[in-house]
């Protein structure tokens, strides 16, 4: 059966408690733009450099099914073929994860559905056939979508800078509250997003157990393909560990089985899971872009001269003041 948006399923996903206050991070975060400062422009350039790291290293840790470090995965990620002392194979699996990462980046601008094939390949998955239909019809019915302008307008119209903040704040205060329009309009995107990233998980689920090495394996084009669909409809990308990866691929089963001890269609287990983890990565990703290194390194030095303070006090505490210490002027 052909994959359609439905306005309705949209609406509902978006309307659930954990979608709304992840919606409300991600306004936070797209407030922020566009960014102005070079300062915030080269930290949200490192961020997106980092995340490529750490995506990198959770599918090699996935496909290699050993302890893939953060430096491994950084050598990698700066030109690295081998590493002294590691084992090829994960070397291999990070590079092999790299390419399917560069190759999919295009989607965010083209829209190509062929990108993912040229993502699994790097990752060795073989979908079988019918599982790959699947896959290409769920993509290209959202790319029309796109096309056809559905987001540019009504429920996903992403409001103007005018009016973003609920409370006159600007955008990169720490008490910054984004208005009521702008956290609806992501809730609106971010629910499409999780409804095509279930319809892709259904599309190449065929019967494995969802913990197997190849049900994992399998997701992880389709991990990469929606990150890149987020982008294209003006919602930030998120972050999954390989454990979260795991975790969703269970909750979802457990949604889908009747005997399981979910409750709720598939879509609402995966928003239910995902929704948390796309916040806290939101609001990473909103610090990242606002960190001041000279303005951390004063809090720093403040906290420390706060703690000595404190520290000095307690040693003290127990000495009594003498009420018959001559008073000493100075």
């Amino acid at each position: 059966m052909t994959f359609e948006l439905n306005d309705d399923v949209v609406a509902r996903v978006a309307a659930l408690p954990s979608v709304r206050e992840a919606a409300v991070a991600g306004a936070r975060l797209v407030a922020l733009w566009p960014l102005t400062e070079a300062m915030h422009m080269d930290n949200d350039a490192k961020y997106a450099e980092n995340l490529q790291v750490r995506v990198t290293r959770a599918f090699a840790r996935i496909v290699t099914g050993e302890d893939v470090t953060v430096p491994d995965a950084e050598y990698v990620y700066e030109g690295a073929d081998s590493i002294p002392g590691r084992p090829q194979r994960i070397v291999d699996a990070l590079l092999a994860a790299n390419d399917a990462y560069d190759a999919m980046s295009g989607f965010s601008e083209s829209g190509d559905a062929t990108l993912v094939d040229e993502a699994a390949e790097s990752l060795g998955v073989a979908w079988n056939d019918a599982a790959s239909v699947r896959v290409h019809e769920v993509l290209e019915s959202v790319e029309a979508a796109v096309n056809d302008g559905a987001f540019d307008e009504g429920a996903y119209a992403v409001p103007s800078g005018e009016g973003l903040s609920a409370d006159g704040s600007a955008p990169a205060d720490d008490a910054f509250r984004p208005s009521d329009a702008l956290a609806e309009a992501l809730a609106h995107r971010f629910a499409v997003a999780l409804i095509v990233c279930d319809a892709l998980l259904d599309a190449v689920a065929d019967g494995d157990a969802p913990s197997s090495n190849d049900a994992v394996r399998a997701a992880l084009p389709l991990l990469l393909v929606v990150n890149e669909l987020r982008e294209q409809i003006a919602v930030p990308r998120i972050f999954l560990g390989d454990d979260q990866i795991r975790g969703l691929l269970d909750v979802r089963a457990k949604a889908a089985d009747p005997a399981g001890v979910s409750e709720g269609t598939t879509v609402d287990a995966v928003a239910a899971y995902i929704a948390p983890l796309a916040a806290a990565e939101w609001a990473k990703h909103r610090e990242d872009v606002l960190w001041d290194p000279a303005l951390a390194k004063k809090k720093a030095k403040e906290e420390d001269e706060k703690r000595n303070k404190e520290a000095l006090a307690a040693k003290f505490a127990h000495v009594k003041d003498d009420p018959n210490k001559e008073t000493v002027e100075l």
